[in-house]
């Protein structure tokens, strides 16, 4: 008899270990995926409906015979007002480019530089611009890619251009263009990005 209660307890006992342990597993398991909630296609539909965003960028520019490296702030709010400062090299920083619909401003307080023009219609081939990408992509209907921690978007309409995102915070990362004749390439790496 006191073998038979002895057994029940112990599994009993067992039971509710099991049970415990199960609980623990599966609160376990979905703490770690938060971060992984988004699916790949929302990320990508996240970028292509930016409706704002900011950024501090790292750009290098090579050509044939030269490099040039720029640090920039860029700032986006839809549909039409987009601008830029150099903030890096030092002989060209403070210098501000903003697109407000068709006209473009160019200034530099400290040169004394103040610029306007109006109807300026290559404007939109501002290819260092975000936007710029997102229009290009959605025009040129691409499919994405999925490698690793990012997603990557190609289009070529104009120029080869390709932007990668990373997967689990859904901010772009860096993107890189290359001209249809390939002697220039561009490599922007995104340091501080803020999506609306």
């Amino acid at each position: 008899m006191k073998k038979k209660k002895f057994f029940t307890i112990l599994i009993t006992i067992i039971f509710v270990l099991i049970l415990l342990f199960a609980i623990f597993y599966k609160n376990m398991f979905n703490s770690v995926n938060i971060g992984h909630n988004n699916s790949s296609q929302e990320i990508v539909d996240n970028i292509l409906n930016i409706s704002s965003y900011s950024a501090i960028i790292e750009v290098k520019i090579e050509g044939n015979k030269n490099q040039n490296q720029y640090k920039i702030k860029q700032e986006y709010v839809s549909p039409s007002q987009n601008s830029q400062e150099v903030l890096e090299p030092s002989n060209i920083k403070g210098t501000t480019i903003t697109k407000e619909n068709d006209k473009l401003i160019i200034e530099n307080t400290q040169l004394n530089l103040s610029s306007i023009i109006d109807n300026y219609s290559y404007i939109s081939d501002n290819n260092l611009d975000l936007s710029s990408f997102v229009a290009d992509y959605k025009e040129d209907k691409k499919a994405y890619f999925e490698e690793k921690d990012e997603i990557i978007l190609h289009t070529n309409l104009n120029i080869k251009k390709s932007l990668y995102i990373d997967r689990e915070t859904g901010l772009p990362t860096k993107m890189e263009i290359i001209d249809a004749n390939k002697s220039n390439k561009v490599y922007i790496l995104y340091n501080e990005v803020e999506i609306n």
